[in-house]
């Protein structure tokens, strides 16, 4: 069974940093694009950040672009979501998803999503 796990969501000052984590298991995603999403209250679920299966490309909305960085390492099947100067604007329910048509999708697997919540 193919699980994507995500990790690392909480509450943070502005100005402040977090690492999100995604842990897959039941298969390597080694060969496959992965991505972040994101979905705050009310509003539809966003693109925030991809990279490709080799990680030797990355993309990103221009909302997050300087102060997101998205990274994997293969030998653990992990993808990552490093965040700085983080706004109030950017709590939402953030997403892995993996295998799929990059940057946007669609993608194939996706995890429960991490809470992330910035306090002004």
């Amino acid at each position: 069974q193919v699980q994507l796990v995500e990790s690392g969501g909480g509450l943070v000052q502005a100005g402040g940093s977090l690492r999100l984590s995604c842990a897959a298991s039941g298969r390597t995603f080694s060969s496959d694009n992965m991505g972040w999403f994101r979905q705050a209250p009310g509003k539809e679920r966003e693109f925030v950040a991809a990279i490709t299966s080799s990680g030797g490309r990355t993309y990103y909305a221009d909302s997050v672009k300087g102060r997101f960085t998205i990274s994997r390492d293969n030998a653990k099947n992990t993808e990552y979501l490093h965040m700085n100067s983080l706004k109030p604007e950017d709590t939402a329910i953030y997403y892995c998803a993996a295998r799929g048509l990059i940057p946007h999708g669609p993608y194939r697997y996706w995890g429960q999503g991490t809470q992330v919540t910035v306090s002004s």
